[in-house]
């Protein structure tokens, strides 16, 4: 006696079903995909290193022309005509000048960001994620994200890095000790580079191993996106409901249809020249008018009780029932109703017509 509802029970249903294409579809309008930030910032970290592998003697260079070249202009101005705007102008070329020498890093960080993140994710771009969601400041669920699993994950793969690279760079140091012991004797840029040698080869290979991190990361936010995406029978049901219309609803509809038809088929039939039957399953009334149409038509055809009620309808309006199995059955299964009888079909229907006419005299 107690009224209980069972989508109650629907909610904490297990989600055992692969998500639908219109759950990814929505997902991906939200902003949620499988993507690694990891791998995305260890791509950008080799790229980064690789090119001052590259330019860095470039830009060395540069940065040592643009510093000599800011001075030259410094000490070209005497003491009295040294203004401000003088200032701000060999300010502002100094910096056009460092930018340009920095292009090149500028452009492979965002070369290399695009590509990871379209390799990751593909091109559909979407500003939802953007906008601020209230619900992200409950302090309540921000609790619970401390100690979920994801955030689980997030730490042993800090500590794992932490690790590496604490290895990483010792094992590096160690080989290189012989090579750190001579910057004593050695002239300073010589040191500098040395250094800035060790530097970036270190860089690389730290940057490799968070690569090879970041790969594993991605692996497991692929996992666990498909994990979250996955629905609930109810859920499916629900979504088809939403998508095609509820079945009971279109069944309904598909119901009142066909009445409505049958209803429109039932006023024409009394206009038939003949009812042709099976004689007890089938039955199918044609009209012929020589003047207006060039082939008979087909204006109503039923099965069971529609060809039931059909031949009630023609005897109460003195319509001819003439029994032929074999028309009535290629009538009944390959002519809609209001078209004109196939070709195929003339020969034995104007046999039928011909016998309807010559009983009343027409012939």
């Amino acid at each position: 006696m107690i009224p209980y509802h069972l989508q109650f029970f629907a909610e904490g249903a297990e989600k055992t079903e692969q998500p639908t294409a219109k759950k990814l579809s929505d997902a991906r309008k939200e902003g949620q995909v499988a993507r690694s930030k990891e791998l995305t910032t260890s791509a950008e970290l080799i790229a980064l290193f690789l090119t001052l592998k590259i330019f860095l003697g470039y830009m060395i260079e540069r940065f040592i022309e643009t510093f000599s070249s800011t001075y030259q202009n410094i000490d070209l101005v005497t003491e009295g005509e040294f203004t401000t705007v003088m200032a701000e102008g060999i300010l502002r070329n100094s910096i056009i000048r460092i930018i340009i020498i920095c292009l090149p890093i500028y452009l492979t960080a965002f070369v290399v960001s695009f590509i990871v993140v379209l390799v990751q994710v593909k091109w559909k771009p979407s500003g939802k994620p953007l906008k601020p969601k209230f619900s992200k400041l409950n302090p309540i669920s921000g609790f619970k994200k401390i100690f979920s699993k994801d955030k689980v994950f997030t730490l042993v793969v800090e500590i794992v890095k932490i690790i590496l690279i604490a290895y990483i760079s010792y094992d590096t140091l160690r080989k290189e000790w012989d090579t750190l012991i001579i910057l004593y004797d050695i002239s300073l840029f010589q040191a500098i580079a040395l250094i800035g040698d060790i530097v970036l080869d270190l860089g690389i290979k730290i940057s490799i191993i968070f690569f090879v991190v970041g790969i594993a990361d991605f692996i497991y936010q692929k996992f666990k996106f498909k994990k979250d995406m996955r629905m609930t029978k109810q859920e499916i049901k629900d979504e088809f409901k939403q998508s095609e219309g509820d079945p009971q609803v279109k069944r309904r509809i598909r119901s009142r249809m066909m009445e409505v038809s049958q209803r429109r088929m039932m006023q024409q039939l009394p206009q038939a020249d003949v009812v042709i039957t099976n004689p007890t399953h089938l039955a199918a009334a044609i009209k012929y008018d020589r003047e207006e149409l060039g082939a008979p038509v087909l204006l109503a055809k039923g099965a069971d009780y529609l060809a039931l009620k059909i031949k009630e309808l023609a005897k109460e309006n003195n319509i001819e029932i003439v029994e032929n199995k074999p028309l009535a059955r290629m009538l009944y299964y390959n002519v809609e109703v209001g078209d004109e009888i196939p070709a195929e079909l003339y020969q034995m229907t104007a046999e039928v017509l011909a016998y309807v006419y010559k009983l009343k005299g027409k012939i």
